[in-house]
């Protein structure tokens, strides 16, 4: 994806492909960089078609798409402006990425509040997304540690909010996709650390209860996640590898991460990703450890951001591109429900080998639009194959409304209208706090009639 560098560029060279990291859908934008918080509104002069700000296209859908519309992108706008090391406050522009946050804060003795399986996205995104991680029931999702930020309206109207100042504003800015408005700064609220390490252990599982019991005996430990086979059935339906992790508290070297080397090097062909050669994969992943049990001490990047470490891994899925089915069920539904949906994948052959189960606590969100609630989340990337992912993406769409979950906006490619509003059913109050400007293909899409695919 080629971005212009100026206004002018941009302007002449009209629209032009903008990729979601899925892929799909694939839409023309015309993307204008910002590089001052004073850029918007003035920005929208002569657009037609609406505005939508971005950052580095991490999310899976359209939630970062605007069909032939004006993407504002916000990578430019990336300064840090402030920082109280007694607080552990820093404050900088909505542009800067999580990485770079990082590079400040790890020599320094600090590190994310709360992180999600990449480091590459924009505070300001991470900020509409509010986006969860391997520690939600010790620390609640990203926006619990946003004191404020700035929010610019199309109207000109500049608001600082804060959960005492324009709360309304902030609760639907927090997880609200970047439809309020455009952040410009935020501040954030950032953990001590004393190293780089993390006191790592993993611990094979077979079947839920496994999974549960592991969880339990190990409810002090503040981050958790496992990685589960999607394929497996019989005596090894819903294997997988449960991993835990806590920062050393030995005093250790606290310095900036290598940028990474290794690129994906082509787009793969459809056909390497299928049931057989990601059973293969998912039986080597499952027996990597030669014990049932290891403790080891590692350092965060790995545990963190396995991913990170191949740049442009998207392009194994191929040219189709990918979705991702993200999903939280309550507690009361969670392992039937969980089950349920596993069951339904093994079934249709579709294979996910990125499949990811990790809890919810319930520290509540700030956010109006807040995807986490109580219970067990859910992740699997699937491989875009014609007249089979669609539908089955309906299918556990409607199941996770069955057993009373939702589904994540910011990785949806595929949820209807009247999904999205059972999930979210306070879209209506949110909808009052929309940036009339604004908006997206997602937003689009869900607001649209139902059967869009």
């Amino acid at each position: 994806m080629a971005t212009p560098t100026t206004t002018e560029e941009a302007t002449k060279s009209g629209p032009a492909p903008f990729e979601s990291w899925g892929r799909y859908p694939a839409y023309n934008a015309t993307v204008l960089p910002m590089h001052w918080q004073g850029d918007y509104p003035g920005m929208l002069d002569g657009i037609h078609g609406g505005a939508l700000a971005v950052g580095m296209g991490r999310s899976y859908g359209d939630v970062c798409l605007l069909k032939d519309g004006t993407l504002l992108q916000t990578t430019s706008m990336n300064r840090l402006l402030a920082f109280d090391p007694n607080s552990g406050v820093l404050t900088a522009e909505a542009g800067i990425t999580l990485a770079q946050i990082l590079d400040f804060a790890v020599p320094r003795g600090f590190f994310l509040p709360v992180s999600p399986g990449t480091k590459y996205v924009t505070l300001g995104g991470a900020i509409a997304n509010d986006i969860h991680g391997k520690n939600h029931e010790a620390a609640g999702s990203f926006g619990n540690h946003v004191p404020q930020f700035e929010l610019v309206r199309s109207n000109g109207n500049r608001m600082l909010c804060s959960s005492r100042e324009n709360p309304d504003y902030y609760a639907a800015t927090i997880g609200g996709m970047g439809l309020t408005g455009v952040i410009t700064w935020a501040q954030l609220r950032l953990k001590p650390i004393v190293s780089r390490k993390i006191d790592y252990e993993g611990i094979q599982f077979h079947g839920i209860d496994e999974f549960l019991a592991i969880k339990k005996q190990y409810s002090h430990v503040e981050y958790t996640v496992a990685w589960v086979d999607c394929l497996s059935t019989g005596k090894n339906f819903a294997r997988g590898i449960f991993m835990l992790g806590d920062h050393s508290k030995e005093p250790g070297e606290l310095k900036i991460s290598p940028k990474p080397k290794l690129v994906f090097p082509i787009e793969a062909p459809g056909f390497m990703l299928n049931k057989f050669s990601i059973a293969a994969f998912n039986t080597v992943f499952f027996h990597k450890q030669m014990k049932a049990h290891v403790k080891t001490v590692q350092d965060y990047e790995p545990f963190f951001y396995p991913l990170d470490a191949v740049q442009k891994w998207n392009r194994m899925y191929g040219k189709n591109g990918l979705v991702q089915f993200q999903f939280a069920i309550p507690w009361e539904h969670a392992k039937e429900g969980t089950i349920a949906i596993l069951s339904e994948i093994a079934k249709s052959g579709l294979a996910s080998f990125l499949a990811v189960l990790k809890t919810f606590g319930d520290v509540p969100s700030f956010g109006l639009m807040s995807f986490p609630l109580s219970g067990f989340m859910f992740a699997l990337d699937f491989p875009i194959k014609e007249g089979v992912t669609f539908p089955l993406m309906q299918r556990l769409g409607d199941m996770t409304r069955e057993f009373g979950g939702r589904l994540y906006s910011a990785k949806d490619a595929c949820m209807t209208s009247d999904q999205f509003k059972a999930f979210y059913p306070q879209w209506e109050r949110f909808a009052r706090y929309k940036d009339p400007a604004i908006t997206s293909s997602f937003w689009e899409r869900v607001m649209g009639q139902e059967g869009d695919r």
